[in-house]
């Protein structure tokens, strides 16, 4: 039993990894983020219609809840146009983070979409977020068009999560996923249609790496790590996965120090930032877990 524990422990984190590296995907990808996130979605989807297909899993939904995860959808592929194109104008340390900054964004959205009050200290580690950013901003001013798209992406990334955290009441994971990534790819095609004029020739030609970081970023970092989270959360709690993940950030700087040294070394005020913005998002799960763990006793006493 203990060995199963340490091994779905172990699993989580490889999880994490491989959604730090995501961000090393998207710097070594060449093509712009529209076209990105477009091959992403489409292999993710086509992946998950398979694994649909092989374990005979039902999507029929209604109507109504069609059209709710199709903007959840849109949100996620603006979360990613937004998280790669900042990348793309800065580095992978800017960027991570200021989607560290999500927590902060998912403590006001929360209150809105559960309708609860806004709790006292989540007001006190939003401001110290804020500083956190300012001494990024501060000393790498001339990412500032990163930090601003990092941001945008955090917040993007925090509503179309709070929103899955309510689909979830009444629809399993991998429906929710498929119905996204579909209108995600929907989404991003009419974009192209419009403002873009069009699918040209150039778009669908890659070249051999491009295809093959895009095959792997849709598939491992997407498809995969997916599924393999929804496994996870059958034996290890929602709580203790929600604050590993707030570790993507780190190990995504990390990685990006080994695989890009010239371009990812910051400054000194960077890391003092960065290490704020983490050092409050952990210590805000922390706190939600204490105040879950205290609520289910008073509960039960209540039962007794």
């Amino acid at each position: 039993m203990q060995n199963d524990k340490l091994k779905n422990y172990l699993h989580l984190h490889l999880l994490v990894f491989i959604a730090g590296f995501t961000a090393v995907l998207g710097e070594l990808i060449s093509i712009d983020a529209v076209p990105l996130v477009w091959y992403r979605m489409l292999m993710a989807t086509i992946l998950m219609l398979a694994f649909v297909v092989v374990a005979k899993i039902k999507i029929r939904i209604p109507l109504k809840s069609v059209a709710k995860l199709a903007f959840a959808g849109v949100v996620i592929a603006l979360h990613w146009i937004t998280f790669f194109e900042s990348i793309k104008v800065s580095n992978i340390s800017i960027t991570l983070a200021m989607f560290s900054t999500g927590a902060f964004f998912a403590s006001l959205i929360e209150p809105l979409i559960y309708k609860r009050k806004i709790i006292w200290y989540e007001i006190i580690f939003g401001l110290l977020i804020i500083v956190g950013v300012a001494v990024i901003t501060n000393s790498e001013f001339k990412y500032l068009n990163g930090i601003i798209l990092g941001i945008v992406s955090a917040f993007l990334s925090s509503t179309f999560a709070v929103l899955n955290g309510k689909f979830l009441e009444e629809h399993t994971a991998t429906v929710i996923s498929v119905y996204e990534f579909i209108s995600g790819v929907l989404f991003i095609s009419l974009f192209m249609l419009i403002f873009r004029n069009g699918f040209s020739k150039e778009f669908f030609v890659l070249s051999t790496s491009d295809f093959g970081y895009l095959f792997i970023l849709a598939s491992v970092c997407t498809a995969y790590a997916f599924i393999a989270a929804v496994y996870v959360m059958r034996y290890i709690s929602p709580y203790t996965v929600v604050l590993t993940y707030n570790l993507e950030p780190v190990y995504g700087i990390i990685l990006a120090l080994i695989f890009f040294p010239e371009d990812e070394i910051m400054s000194s005020s960077f890391y003092v930032g960065a290490l704020i913005i983490i050092s409050v998002v952990m210590l805000n799960g922390v706190l939600k877990n204490q105040k879950k763990k205290k609520a289910r006793k008073l509960l039960q006493k209540n039962l007794q």
